[in-house]
């Protein structure tokens, strides 16, 4: 059995080669702030557990010690990942988008699908697209349809069921 590399997560979306890593500033900061929450927080309560439950005699049989090696573990682990993501990324505010009248990053898009169901997402970086929310990564199979996308246009979305075509019913970005 191979050891995962420090930046495998196992639910981590991984970015296409040669991509860049495009993040909302709000994404970012999500990032920052757990990042911080990691470092600041949560891992020095950890490491005074585990001090004081070493201090205890064998650790073989002290849950104290071994759950809170293990926590320090994901934790760690999880740190050096937002760290090298956020070390590669790209901050982009959708707000400053000058050509409002296409799809690009962080735009909210309207669309109907052949069967006229109108959905809504908004294309959002890898690391911050939260499908519950309506929110797609950039790489996503109907990102790639959509952008560079205006109203009124009909697209060719590849999904499992073959392709599928969606129009473009309205394009919005955050206020400036």
């Amino acid at each position: 059995m191979t050891a995962p590399t420090d930046d495998d997560e196992d639910d981590a979306p991984r970015l296409p080669p040669g991509t860049r890593n495009y993040m909302s500033p709000a994404g970012h900061a999500r990032m920052c702030a757990e990042l911080h929450q990691l470092l600041r927080v949560e891992r020095p309560k950890v490491v005074e557990t585990v001090s004081w439950a070493a201090g205890n005699g064998d650790r073989s049989e002290n849950g104290d010690y071994l759950y809170g090696k293990k926590r320090l573990r994901e934790i760690d682990r999880r740190a050096r990942w937002l760290t090298r993501r956020l070390d590669i990324a790209e901050v982009v505010d959708p707000a400053q988008q000058p050509n409002r009248d296409r799809v690009f990053f962080g735009a909210t898009v309207t669309f109907a699908t052949e069967d006229d169901t109108e959905r809504t997402v908004t294309l959002l970086g890898a690391d911050e697209a939260d499908f519950a929310r309506g929110e797609v990564s950039l790489f996503s199979p109907i990102a790639r349809a959509l952008l560079r996308a205006r109203v009124g246009e009909v697209v060719k979305m590849h999904t499992p069921r073959g392709i599928e075509a969606v129009e473009v019913l309205a394009i919005r970005y955050p206020q400036r």
